[in-house]
């Protein structure tokens, strides 16, 4: 038996696509890729898209434009061009007025975060810097240095960032940056950590309460599923333009790079809700917020300064209870309490609000305004979604009804808004949070797969030549929900009929012209996508050294057992401890029964077949494929005693993922090269626009 090859392959497996994030990126590749001469392109909005989004704007009150004001005020500098190439150019075809794809509402928003574009001042002794990724980053003053407040994405972008902020702030230009705090577990809000450190090497990081579990944790047992999906959520394939990807809500979009994380030195309030860490003579104040807008998150006050550190608990919409790329639902009255407890803990005295997406708030009484707003949005979303279900208000039905009962107050203001977050997929988590998925109805218990309910339905229908006329027929009239709902059973049924292919993209394009959600757009945008010219690369890649040497080996063997291949592995059974003297830790592993499982143990089994000996450094090097079993055996880093052949066993009974799975039933070869002289424009870089170009009144 090769031991070196067999274990390279069972190492290997372990590595994983990390899309952290509240917001995280990563998607398939094929070889219909796009070069970069060339974007696709959608159609023009139909009559009725045109008709819609008018209406839409009629209930807007963009007379209200004090968001823009905010997001004005105290600017020291404006991008340079180094640091706009991050992300600001792609956007500067945003301008004065709406577009018909574009609901007014998202254009709005994007106008706004169009309008983050460079150096700005929060108060005498705090900075952002805004445009540059998804994220703000923060630099809060100490006695002899800087504080940064989320370091953004990636590498690339957090040092360009930091650089443009140390030339351009009116102190302390050469002063260093003493410490990191990452708020909670997204990876904008950490990834670009390593490009801090790169600058300032002794560089102090703290971060939120199982801050490093947590990031590991939340996306890795459906990593996979979860990265495909989030190249739909945030058009990561998509060059943005007025037919597709025009803002993802947080911000106009993300920036390219690596994605880094530094291990925190300190995580706050482990040993209480609140807890004063000192930092450079700054005394700043941490409340626990684990459980609202990420599993691991904390806000923090800084009294000499009345200023409220929202994190991500806050920002100027109405965020995601349950996110589109695939997450467990957040608790949407813990989120209400939480922001309750930022109120009646600092609302008193505070002056100041800043947050890692958005413009700060200024004065008393508007943050307690906007805190109160946002805490009640998330409040309503709750009992609102609760009493309805109360009432039998179903799952399907309960994202139209919520709808009917919002207040006046919080359907005027901007910042509640759903562009990330939508109260239609919103109610729905709440129902599935506390009722799951089912509804009772006897009929939905069951269902056919759905291939098979597909073919069913159309059978039912009278066959793909009756809904294709009902469909178009529907479709000349805007009635565009249910001809998806109809002509997907078509293409799922039968993926060669190009007639309901080709009316279901359109379908789905008009769709997300309508849509106000960020999320929303880009999901029916990239599935028209998909549907014409297949799958696309261009998502970010964020599997990168410095995430995989922080998940732990707990996590690693859990992901493991979720490869095997039950039918494959059922013959087979070993029991194998795994020992690590780097971090004294032992693990026992055992298949049985066509599943593998894993504890941590206190001592070595003596029942075990085998006892693998290998340092945790070592697995991160053969999980980056920095070196190989072969090599570590034979330097005794690492050792086998016993029956070395569960080794193996487990190359027999593991899968590989498949990273850029069918979501949309994908065209034919000739299909795509067909629909690619159609979709396909040049790109040209647009003009320059003024970012200061306001708010749209339609």
């Amino acid at each position: 038996m090769n031991k070196s090859v067999i274990a390279s392959i069972v190492i290997s497996s372990l590595s994983f696509s990390y899309s952290a994030v509240a917001h995280d990126h990563a998607a398939g590749q094929d070889e219909h890729a796009l070069t970069t001469s060339f974007m696709y392109q959608g159609k023009p909005a139909t009559k009725a898209t045109k008709a819609y989004n008018t209406e839409f704007a009629k209930e807007l009150k963009f007379e209200d434009n004090k968001s823009f004001q905010e997001g004005r005020a105290n600017l020291i500098a404006p991008l340079d061009a180094a640091t706009s190439a991050l992300l600001a150019d792609a956007y500067e075809f945003i301008g004065e007025k709406t577009p018909d794809t574009i609901n007014p509402s998202l254009y709005r928003q994007a106008q706004m975060n169009n309008e983050a574009y460079g150096l700005y001042q929060v108060n005498d002794k705090i900075f952002q810097v805004r445009g540059t990724d998804l994220a703000n980053m923060s630099l809060v003053r100490t006695d002899n240095g800087w504080i940064v407040f989320d370091p953004l994405t990636t590498r690339e972008s957090a040092k360009a960032s930091l650089k443009f902020a140390l030339e351009n702030l009116p102190y302390g230009n050469t002063d260093p940056v003493l410490a990191m705090v990452y708020s909670h577990s997204h990876g904008d809000h950490f990834g670009g950590s390593r490009g801090v450190q790169d600058m300032f090497p002794d560089v102090k990081v703290y971060g939120s309460a199982h801050i490093t579990k947590e990031m590991v944790d939340e996306n890795v047992l459906a990593g996979n599923a979860m990265s495909r999906r989030t190249s739909y959520q945030y058009g990561a394939t998509m060059v943005p333009s007025e037919t597709t990807i025009v803002d993802a809500a947080l911000s106009n979009g993300l920036a390219k790079g690596e994605v880094t994380y530094v291990l925190p030195h300190y995580e706050t309030n482990l040993k209480g809700k609140f807890e004063t860490v000192v930092i450079d003579g700054l005394e700043v104040v941490f409340m626990d917020a684990s459980g609202t807008e990420a599993v691991s998150e904390a806000v923090a006050y800084i009294p000499s300064m009345k200023t409220i550190w929202a994190a991500e608990v806050t920002y100027k919409g109405m965020h995601n209870v349950y996110t589109l790329r695939g997450a467990k639902v957040r608790d949407s009255l813990k989120w209400s309490k939480e922001i309750n407890n930022m109120i009646q803990e600092w609302g008193g005295e505070a002056e100041f609000l800043f947050s890692a997406h958005s413009s700060p708030v200024w004065s008393n009484s508007d943050i307690n305004d906007f805190l109160k707003l946002q805490r009640d949005n998330y409040g309503f979303v709750h009992n609102q979604s609760l009493r309805l279900a109360n009432n039998g208000v179903v799952m399907q039905d309960i994202g139209w009804e919520i709808q009917k009962v919002l207040p006046k107050s919080i359907k005027d203001a901007w910042h509640t808004n759903g562009y990330h977050g939508t109260y239609s997929h919103n109610a729905r988590a709440v129902y599935n949070m506390y009722l799951g998925y089912f509804d009772m109805n006897p009929a939905n218990l069951n269902p056919l797969p759905t291939k098979a309910e597909a073919a069913k339905f159309v059978e039912y229908m009278g066959g793909e030549k009756a809904v294709l006329k009902h469909a178009k027929a529907d479709f000349a009239k805007g009635e565009y929900n249910f001809v998806a709902t109809a002509l997907n059973k078509v293409v799922v049924s039968n993926p060669s009929n190009n007639d309901a292919r080709s009316l279901l993209a359109d379908t789905y394009e008009q769709l997300g012209y309508q849509s106000e959600g960020a999320g929303w757009r880009n999901v029916y945008l990239a599935g028209a996508q998909e549907l014409r010219i297949g799958r696309q690369a261009g998502a970010l890649k964020s599997a990168s050294a410095d995430i995989i040497a922080e998940m732990p080996v707990g996590s690693l063997l859990d992901y493991l057992a979720i490869k095997v291949d039950s039918i494959k592995a059922q013959d087979y059974a070993f029991e194998v401890n795994l020992v690590l003297p780097d971090t004294k830790e032992i693990y026992v592993v055992e298949l049985s029964n066509g599943n593998l499982s894993n504890a941590k143990i206190a001592k070595v089994k003596d029942t075990a077949t085998a006892t693998l000996t290998i340092n945790q450094a070592d697995i991160v090097k053969l999980n980056l494929k920095q070196t190989t079993i072969k090599e570590l055996l034979a330097s005794k880093a690492a050792n086998i005693k016993g029956d070395a052949s569960f080794l193996e066993t487990l190359a027999k009974v593991m899968t590989e993922f498949d990273p850029a799975f069918e979501i949309v039933p994908l065209p034919s070869d000739k299909v795509i090269e067909a629909n690619r002289a159609i979709y396909m424009q040049d790109v040209a870089k647009p003009a320059h626009n003024d970012r200061h170009h306001g708010h749209d009144s339609k």
